[in-house]
């Protein structure tokens, strides 16, 4: 049975959560502060992303760009060409690399600027090499295949082809190589506008 004290009690018990309630509550909002588990992203302090670069993946990409390059074998020439219709040099190697996500700017010199230098004892396929052929400085570009060969789009017979490093040709005219994709940092892209026409 129920006693007039325990009904008293309930009763309060009820009246003082009502009171209470609206306090709580109060404190809660006040000055924008909100109780855990919700806590408030702090946008003074926004969160950087993380990059995650997994090394064993980029032999794979290496592979997959040669692979790549070596399918337009006999594509024409063509001077300021950069798709499958007609290749210059420059337009070959940002196309092929463009079809696995890397952005190389469009022009051989500048793409000489990009990445990383590699020394000519350490080219791995996938390095791009560069050439001082009709002008000073780079103006011509190659994609690395390893094995003292080298696979791109020369003006001379006019089609895209692999050929060595040694060659009288080419070893004269040798002026380096630059990685892209680095193999402790992940994949080096570098973004610029796009430029028509190229060099060779």
């Amino acid at each position: 049975m129920e006693t007039s004290s325990c009904r008293y009690v309930r009763v309060m018990n009820r009246s003082s959560w009502c009171f209470l309630l609206p306090v709580l509550i109060g404190c809660a909002s006040h000055n924008g502060a909100v109780p855990e588990p919700f806590p408030r992203l702090d946008r003074r302090h926004p969160i950087e992303p993380i990059i995650v670069a997994t090394v064993a993946r980029h032999p794979a990409l290496r592979h997959a760009i040669t692979s790549t390059a070596l399918t337009y074998q006999g594509v024409p020439f063509i001077d300021g060409g950069s798709t499958p219709d007609g290749f210059d040099c420059s337009g070959f190697t940002y196309y092929v690399f463009r079809q696995h996500g890397v952005e190389l700017p469009r022009v051989a010199a500048d793409q000489y600027q990009t990445g990383t230098a590699v020394d000519s004892s350490a080219i791995v396929p996938g390095d791009l090499l560069f050439f001082e052929t009709v002008a000073p400085g780079a103006s011509h570009v190659g994609l690395a295949l390893g094995g003292d060969e080298f696979v791109h789009a020369p003006s001379e017979r006019g089609h895209v082809r692999v050929e060595r490093l040694s060659s009288s040709y080419w070893e004269p005219r040798f002026l380096g190589a630059r990685r892209i994709i680095i193999s402790s940092d992940g994949i080096q892209e570098r973004k610029k506008e796009n430029r028509n026409g190229g060099t060779s």
